[in-house]
């Protein structure tokens, strides 16, 4: 796979996720200008629609793990981590469905299988190592674009929520990374 091309759709979701926290600290900013219920309305508007962006990316990682995982491209031993992280991913999407329907929002629903292999370029994939780098990539850029998310937020319990959901994919991605041999950079603030 062609790194240009990959990292051109695989951060195409991201850039919009992290566009969003731009977007969220101009929110943030002015909400805190407003006074009452105005200002209170528009936090919680604000972070729903980082968490709906989330849950996309949610969806976009269950995707990639379930149809890289019957590709038949993987070990059994790298097929069962890829299913505990696609595990993983399906309680981040069950966590934050949940709790953009109760702010009175209609989660957003994955997009189909074949649009994921379009947008993640997954046909391209012919090995084991196609798989996990891939992998690596996606899990490397969803532990950044949380980081980068937790300041935009103004519940300061979905903020912890986010700082849990980046821990996870900082977890994946530090496995992954191991796994292809790959060393951890030297300098610190790997994510964000």
């Amino acid at each position: 796979m062609s790194s240009h091309v990959n990292h051109g759709i695989e951060q195409q979701p991201r850039r919009v996720f992290l566009g969003l926290a731009g977007l969220g600290l101009i929110a943030a900013s002015t909400s805190a200008v407003a006074a009452g219920a105005k200002a209170k309305t528009k936090d919680v508007s604000n972070d729903a629609s980082v968490m709906q962006v989330a849950l996309a990316l949610e969806h976009e990682g269950i995707a990639a793990y379930r149809i890289a995982g019957s590709s038949g491209l993987l070990k059994p031993g790298t097929l069962r981590i890829a299913q505990v992280f696609r595990g993983h991913h399906e309680q981040h999407r069950d966590s934050l469905a949940s709790l953009i329907a109760k702010t009175g929002g209609k989660p957003v629903q994955p997009l189909s299988d074949d649009q994921y292999v379009e947008a993640l370029n997954l046909g391209a994939l012919k090995t084991e190592g196609d798989v996990v780098a891939l992998a690596t990539r996606l899990e490397q850029g969803a532990a950044s674009a949380y980081v980068g998310q937790v300041a935009a937020l103004r519940d300061p319990k979905l903020a912890q929520l986010f700082s849990n959901l980046a821990a996870d994919e900082a977890v994946h991605w530090t496995t992954l990374n191991n796994a292809q041999g790959l060393e951890i950079r030297s300098r610190a603030y790997l994510f964000g």
